[in-house]
């Protein structure tokens, strides 16, 4: 936890200078990118809600250039097809042991732990919530993982926390206007 004497401004400017260094932003899933509820039917069919606020923040981390993985301990088809459906850069699913998972991601893309953001909500993200340069924790997780984040949003886990992360990001990054610009360029170019 970020603590200094000269209260929220000292803590916003660590946060940016956190923020500043970040190059990736891994994301759990149940809990994080969904309220954590899992449906299941028959014949292993498996439904996640996902928060289109969310999607559109993935979208602007990426267009300002942040690479975008998801690490988490479920397998699941569709996680797979929101990770398509988002163009996400890496997932890593079906790693109970987190810590595993990262450093391959680690290693795959050359990254030091200070250039990773990670958002996570339970007890098998505080190793990760641990290492990584910002460390962020949804509104309703838990509170041994919130203990251990720099920052907690507001917003609920599947109800636009990772739109949040995001957005604090990139303002700590200082390129909040420049990606909702190329946003906004982008869908115009994709038409109707």
């Amino acid at each position: 936890m970020i603590w200094s004497r000269k209260g929220r401004v000292s803590k916003m400017k660590a946060l940016d200078a956190k923020a500043r260094k970040i190059r990736m932003l891994l994301l759990d899933v149940d809990g994080v990118m969904t309220d954590g509820g899992i449906l299941l039917g028959s014949d292993s069919i498996e439904l996640k809600k996902f928060h289109a606020h969310d999607g559109i923040g993935i979208t602007l981390a990426r267009a300002a250039g942040i690479l975008i993985g998801i690490l988490t301990g479920r397998d699941s088809e569709a996680v797979r097809r929101r990770a398509k459906e988002l163009e996400i850069d890496v997932i890593q699913q079906g790693t109970i042991d987190k810590e595993k998972g990262y450093e391959a991601i680690l290693k795959k893309y050359g990254l030091k732990d200070e250039e990773i953001a990670y958002v996570g909500d339970d007890l098998l993200d505080i190793p990760i919530l641990r290492r990584v340069g910002l460390s962020i924790c949804v509104a309703n997780g838990v509170e041994e993982a919130k203990k251990v984040s720099h920052y907690v949003t507001k917003k609920k886990g599947g109800d636009g926390a990772v739109r949040e992360a995001v957005e604090k990001i990139l303002t700590g990054k200082g390129k909040k206007q420049e990606a909702i610009l190329s946003l906004l360029s982008w869908a115009k170019e994709r038409g109707g």
